[in-house]
């Protein structure tokens, strides 16, 4: 099985929302789950159904793991060291160099104008790479 550029995208975009995404190994398909990690309190019954369909399967399935706090925090330096607006590239910077970096910076995108739409597909294609990454490390998995 290979993956499509369209079921890494879907994947990417799934991992962006802080979703957990499996490949399905034999049949291509592709499962998301809600990561109750990160939604403490969420309700798990409406993902019973998928989450047993996994657990039972396991070794049917690939895991794409998304980004750690860490690695989320480098994507948005990344980004900011790439602007070509000094004023904005400051601004950016600054943000993350203060208390609650993520939502500073959240804060400085959403009042960017042009650039906040450059950095959703800046981060987007990050996921891309990440998911592909994934792939490249795992290809005897995809594959067989």
């Amino acid at each position: 099985m290979k993956l499509t550029e369209k079921q890494i995208e879907e994947i990417a975009d799934n991992l962006d929302c802080g979703m957990r995404c499996f490949y399905n190994l034999k049949t291509g398909g592709i499962k998301t789950l809600l990561n109750f990690d990160s939604w403490i309190g969420a309700d798990e019954e409406p993902w019973e159904e998928e989450a047993k369909e996994i657990d039972e399967n396991l070794d049917d399935y690939f895991e794409f793991e998304g980004f750690e706090t860490h690695e989320s925090f480098r994507i948005m330096a990344d980004f900011a060291e790439r602007i070509d607006d000094p004023k904005l590239q400051d601004q950016l910077i600054n943000a993350l160099n203060r208390p609650k970096p993520f939502r500073n910076f959240k804060w400085q995108i959403d009042n960017s104008g042009e650039y906040r739409q450059q950095w959703f597909d800046y981060k987007k294609m990050r996921y891309i790479q990440r998911v592909k990454e994934q792939i490249d490390l795992n290809g005897k998995d995809f594959n067989e």
